[in-house]
């Protein structure tokens, strides 16, 4: 018992928290963690129920768990997880028979949905990934390649009444090369767009007759020529044939059912577990239990920042760590989660702020420039739209004028650069014009962030956190507008990039003696999510100033860390990972064409055992430490987190698991901790921010003057060769494969 409670304690100091071991305790610890394997039945706080193999605090090996809503999972459990071969079973009839990994159908599996569909085949944490065979309960079939639970690849889909097509799949839709063949003899073979033929393409009939040409739905392109065979009546019959036949009635009953979303994943059914025999005893006796954590970790609403002080011990013989050495809390201690804030991030505009007339003109600028009629947007762009001088000024007096109207705000002159260009991002960006005005000029004020930047720039917010609005100097629009041919066309080349994006840049110049000019940039917010973001990093992979001067008290889940405040590994799945390297080094490989330095990556944690309380228990005192007192039933009733396996990608909402690690005492700082083997479940969203600082003589000048002080190699300012070489060295050891 005192063995069990050793490592409980150990462990509790290692999540959040700066206590730790050397790696060989640690080996031992992971052996011992588990303790003995009984045969147990565990009537749960919560009114969830398991029988089968526990050892110390939690299911392990063997066994099968009922929660109250009727799920049930029979199978191999490790420390707590669903871990290995195993079935779940929903209420609805829905089954999974197959492999999960840490808590997710992961691996092959077998899902049949409550309507009959059955999907056979590869999954990834809870997505359909890979090669796999859906039967759909009115007799369609899909057998071939899926990626984000959607057909994407090379696949099969053969319909009930026998026509079937082999192809190019993108984004569970027919798109590509492919060749659609009817079940009386017809055969389109060519190339296709959203389900429909879409240029160069030929349609055989069973005699051989055949038409070959460019295809579309809109008759006006659609042309071609008619070639009968030897064995058809006439030219004639071929000749009164019109292609939008084809269209219309051959296709009409070739529809692709959409897969089945699974709507509560196994990975989100909470475990509730007894901590310990002590625990029992108490609530045997009405004391209701603390509430625990899948791990054994007691859940406290705020934890303890690492310690730069708390390094490993450099005697690598000693297997454990004095619990009164400096730097190094005691080893009873409590964890000590984020604490959440409640309400919003920044002060709001209102009148009598010194900003209010400057956003009201922002406003005014917006919704003229982007509610005036105009073209449609489009992806093809001429040079002349990427040219700096593609400007235009608009007056805005206060009576109005013939293309402004009346407002209460002072007279201004607004300025769009390149708009059709900042136009096609948006379409590109999936960003309807509609909702991006009201969620910037609506009647919602904005809200101004606290303190302005390292650049001096000030930041705001939309009220409903999808835009950014940042002030830029001159340099950074003269930088931004040299690079936008090359942005644009990376952004438009790759789906997955991680790089800001950028939706407009705008001027608005006051009138009067001043003729003072603000310049705008409008971007996206990485951190608008359903789910609470618990910690952010900010990583360049320098060490010199890498470390948040704050002080402990006044650090909380809205705290931005740096380097040397990093006390993770973040593990990706395999194909995720693999992505991202590839994604990260074409990224860098732009930003260091157009010789841009000191960009970082942004990241931010939302850990799922905190799901998306925000912190409003009241903390008690006791002899072990502070713990919540919240009620059982606030605990199980907490929002779920929100389902995104279907909107998951690069940097977006993507589930993972972060390892702890812990900093050695070297000479030099050590960037990346060693690993310590503890393992959460997360929700992580990441992107390249910053991306407009050029290496401009006077970041030359600061290389030189810190290159005298510092280690070179330490500073941020640093040639974007060498820049983009470092900044991917260390990312790609912060990150890692999940094994």
């Amino acid at each position: 018992m005192r063995k069990i409670q050793a490592v409980a304690k150990k462990r509790a100091n290692t999540i959040f928290g700066t206590g730790g071991s050397g790696g060989e305790e640690m080996e031992e610890m992971d052996d011992e963690e588990v303790g003995e394997v009984v045969e147990a039945e565990r009537f749960l706080p919560n009114g969830d129920y398991y029988t089968g193999q526990w050892a110390g605090n939690f299911p392990h090996g063997q066994g099968k768990y009922w929660w109250t809503d009727g799920c049930m999972y029979v199978g191999e459990w490790h420390r707590g997880k669903t871990m290995g071969k195993g079935s779940f079973r929903w209420p609805s009839g829905a089954t999974y028979e197959g492999n999960f990994k840490a808590g997710f159908m992961d691996g092959d599996g077998t899902y049949i949905g409550p309507n009959g569909d059955t999907y056979r085949g590869r999954w990834v944490m809870n997505v359909k990934q890979g090669r796999g065979v859906q039967e759909l309960a009115n007799g369609d079939v899909y057998d071939g390649e899926w990626c984000k639970g959607l057909h994407e690849g090379q696949g099969i889909y053969t319909w009930s009444n026998g026509n079937y097509y082999v192809g190019e799949w993108k984004g569970g839709g027919i798109c590509g090369e492919g060749k659609m063949v009817w079940a009386n003899g017809n055969v389109y073979q060519g190339h296709w767009e959203d389900g429909v033929p879409k240029g160069n393409g030929t349609f055989r009939w069973e005699d051989g007759s055949y038409y070959v040409g460019n295809w579309s739905r809109d008759p006006k392109e659609q042309n071609g020529n008619h070639y009968p065979s030897e064995t058809s009546v006439t030219e004639c019959t071929l000749i009164d044939w019109d292609p939008q036949h084809v269209f219309n009635v051959d296709l009409k009953d070739c529809k692709v059912c959409p897969a089945d979303k699974v709507l509560i994943l196994p990975s989100q059914k909470k475990l509730a577990v007894w901590r310990s025999a002590k625990t029992k005893e108490k609530h045997c006796y009405g004391i209701r239990p603390k509430r625990m954590s899948v791990d054994n970790v007691r859940l406290d609403r705020d934890f303890t920042r690492s310690s730069q002080s708390s390094c490993a011990s450099d005697d690598t013989t000693s297997s454990t760590f004095h619990e009164d050495a400096p730097g190094f809390p005691p080893r009873g201690s409590p964890i000590r989660f984020p604490k959440v804030v409640a309400k919003k991030q920044g002060e709001v505009i209102c009148k009598g702020h010194k900003n209010y007339e400057l956003m009201l003109n922002l406003q005014l600028g917006i919704r003229h420039a982007v509610g005036r009629p105009g073209p449609s947007a489009s992806l093809d762009l001429t040079p002349s739209a990427f040219d700096p001088k593609d400007k235009f000024w608009t007056r805005f007096p206060p009576e109005g004028s013939k293309s402004t109207p009346p407002h209460p705000s002072c007279e201004f002159k607004w300025k769009d650069y390149c708009p059709k260009v900042f136009r096609a991002l948006r379409l590109l960006f999936n960003v309807d014009p509609a909702d991006y005005m009201m969620s910037i000029c609506g009647n919602e004020a904005l809200r101004e962030l606290s303190s302005p930047g390292k650049s001096g720039s000030f930041f705001y917010l939309t009220n409903d956190d999808r835009y950014m609005i940042k002030t830029m100097k001159k340099a950074e629009v003269k930088v931004l507008l040299r690079m936008l041919n090359a942005y644009f066309n990376h952004v438009r080349a790759f789906d997955n990039t991680l790089v800001t994006k950028y939706f407009g840049l705008h001027c608005v110049r006051l009138t009067g003696t001043a003729q003072k000019k603000v310049r705008f940039m409008i971007m996206g917010n990485l951190f608008c999510t359903g789910y609470t973001i618990h910690r952010r990093f900010d990583l360049k992979g320098s060490t010199f100033g890498r470390l948040t001067d704050k002080p402990e008290s006044e650090i909380d889940a809205t705290t931005t860390l740096k380097d040397l405040d990093l006390n993770y590994i973040f593990r990706l799945q395999k194909e995720w990972f693999e992505e991202f390297r590839k994604q990260v080094d074409r990224d860098c490989e732009l930003l260091e064409q157009e010789r841009i330095m000191d960009y970082s990556l942004l990241i931010g944690i939302h850990f799922r055992e905190l799901g998306n309380a925000g912190g409003n228990h009241t903390v008690v005192e006791n002899g072990e430490g502070s713990e919540p007192e919240s009620s059982q039933a606030d605990m199980d009733h907490l929002p779920q987190d929100p389902t995104c396996s279907g909107d998951m990608k690069l940097g977006i909402c993507m589930p993972a698991r972060v390892e702890r690690t812990e900093r050695r005492c070297d000479p030099e700082p050590q960037l990346v901790g060693e690993p310590t083997g503890d393992y959460y479940d997360v929700v992580l969203f990441f992107g390249i921010i910053d991306i407009l600082q050029d290496y401009d003589i006077t970041k030359k000048l600061e290389h030189a003057y810190k290159s005298f002080q510092h280690d070179s190699n330490s500073i941020s300012a640093v040639d974007p060769k060498a820049y983009s070489r470092r900044f991917r060295d260390y990312i790609f050891k912060a990150f890692g494969e999940d094994s």
